[in-house]
């Protein structure tokens, strides 16, 4: 007999096929009153697949008496309550590690693009002023010095990379990493006012929340850029529009938002910041190494007990 299976939201197809192949599933978004429907059979779910975007807050778990896992697809944890979780002795398993590489090539192509002016660049010939205008100068990344606030799984690939651009490299944790080949800075506005770029790769969270304040955008100061591929509560973003707006800082890269996927209108005229759609790790091979990920952790839990890449 098949395990019952709630599905938060949509997945990509090749995983609704596969679930839908190995579970029972019933797919939560199809309901049109989602609190009534829980109410009468949240008790027949003993798993439950979502996103790292949606996640499951504390009323959904409660609301599934029976539920023994969760399988998120995603890396971010800050939209899961792992208390709650915790606290009904609920596994949780996610995706780490198979996205690593290609947030760290987003990062660096956010990185490199503010630095250079490419989207500018682009939009520039495009409007046809090359003919008549010279466009301006742009900022070099070899030999730089980039700061990294978070050198987990991600924020160690972006390192790496920046080897071969023979970049100097400093980082800001909670701790310093006994393991780490970088220089460690205890503040992270020394970080800031150290670095030329200045890379988010921290996990969210309320206690990251405003983490990047005015006081670390005036550090990084007018000859500094941020490039945020983490979560875009990190930042505080009405901060960030007016350092962007008065050049106190050299200009942005950023993948992710505070309220997504509403984008501050004082960001679309500035030719200093490169505004992507949370697309970091949005590869076909990503996704679905992801996939293969969120049905491993099921499959292992039902077994062993344990999800393969466990969050608790």
């Amino acid at each position: 007999m098949k395990h019952r299976l709630l599905q938060f939201d949509r997945m990509q197809p090749s995983l609704e096929a596969a679930l839908a192949e190995r579970y029972d599933v019933h797919p939560l978004w199809t309901e049109s009153d989602r609190k009534d429907f829980l109410a009468r059979r949240g008790h027949e779910f003993a798993a439950l697949v979502t996103r790292a975007a949606s996640g499951a807050d504390a009323a959904l778990i409660d609301a599934l008496p029976s539920l023994r896992v969760i399988s998120s697809f995603g890396v971010g944890l800050d939209k899961l309550d792992l208390d709650a979780a915790r606290r009904r002795g609920i596994a949780v398993g996610y995706t780490p590690d198979v996205l690593n590489d290609a947030v760290a090539d987003t990062a660096f192509a956010l990185l490199l693009d503010v630095a250079r002016g490419l989207s500018a660049a682009d939009r520039f010939v495009r409007r046809g002023e090359w003919a008549t205008k010279t466009f301006p100068l742009s900022t070099q990344v070899s030999g730089k010095r980039l700061g990294i606030l978070g050198l987990g799984r991600i924020g160690r690939v972006i390192a790496r990379r920046a080897s071969g651009f023979d970049m100097e490299v400093r980082y800001h944790n909670r701790r310093e990493l006994a393991d780490a080949p970088y220089a460690y800075e205890a503040s992270l506005e020394e970080l800031a006012r150290w670095a030329d770029f200045l890379v988010i790769a921290s996990a969210g969270g309320p206690e990251a929340r405003h983490l990047v304040s005015a006081n670390i955008l005036d550090a990084l100061g007018p000859s500094g850029f941020l490039i945020n591929i983490s979560r875009g509560t990190v930042v505080d973003e009405a901060a960030l529009v007016e350092a962007l707006a008065q050049r106190r800082i050299a200009g942005a890269g950023l993948d992710v938002f505070e309220n997504e996927p509403h984008v501050p209108q004082a960001l679309f005229g500035l030719d200093n910041v490169v505004l992507l759609p949370h697309m970091a790790s949005a590869t076909h091979e990503t996704r679905e190494a992801m996939a293969a990920l969120v049905l491993e952790n099921l499959a292992h839990f039902f077994e062993h007990g344990t999800p393969k890449a466990s969050a608790i």
